[in-house]
């Protein structure tokens, strides 16, 4: 394990919430396909799979405060170390952020920095930049990325020892990126262009 497991949760829950937002990309490299953070009901699949607990609006404010979380969780994934930490700041500010170790549900000891009464976005910024406290400290920033996939803008959080993961959740981008990479191989063209 890289991180403790609840920064590790966060982290992945984060990549997860970034993801889905649209993650394909067109020849002029420009972000297309579904966005799965529409509705409310989206967002509500979205809370239970993700295990988020607190209070809810269920409404429409809620999943445009939510996609606008989003937006700049995914530019804390894309950034320097000097901007990421300054965004995680702000983040943490804005919310007045408080640690505080809690037990709940099948969750054993970790940490919430807001009341359970918070908005729904808040909450799910401020756990991501506790999470990303750890890793802007521990020099980790690397392993946040964008997918290795050429047609493909999703994040990825590698959190293998040797931090070999390219590929994103999303899709199949791994598996499309392997076969194509096969077939090369195959056709007699391999990485040195002969056979």
């Amino acid at each position: 394990m890289i991180f403790s497991h609840d920064t590790e949760v966060a982290l992945l829950s984060a990549v997860n919430l970034i993801n889905t937002a649209p993650s394909t990309v067109s020849a002029d490299g420009t972000p297309t396909g579904p966005d799965s953070m529409e509705t409310v009901a989206q967002l509500d699949e979205f809370v239970v799979r993700e295990e988020f607990t607190g209070s809810r609006e269920h409404s429409a404010a809620e999943v445009a405060a939510v996609r606008d979380m989003r937006a700049e969780m995914r530019s804390i994934f894309s950034a320097d170390e000097d901007t990421a930490a300054a965004t995680v700041n702000e983040l943490l500010a804005r919310a007045q952020a408080l640690p505080q170790l809690v037990k709940h549900d099948q969750w054993d000891w970790h940490l919430h920095a807001t009341a359970p009464a918070a908005p729904l976005a808040q909450r799910m910024g401020v756990e991501a930049a506790m999470a990303l406290v750890d890793v802007i400290r521990a020099k980790e920033l690397g392993r946040l990325k964008v997918c290795a996939a050429p047609d493909c803008c999703a994040m990825v959080i590698d959190l293998s020892k040797n931090r070999s993961r390219r590929y994103c959740d999303t899709g199949n981008c791994g598996n499309r990126a392997h076969v194509a990479a096969y077939r090369r191989r195959q056709s007699g063209l391999g990485s040195a262009g002969h056979p």
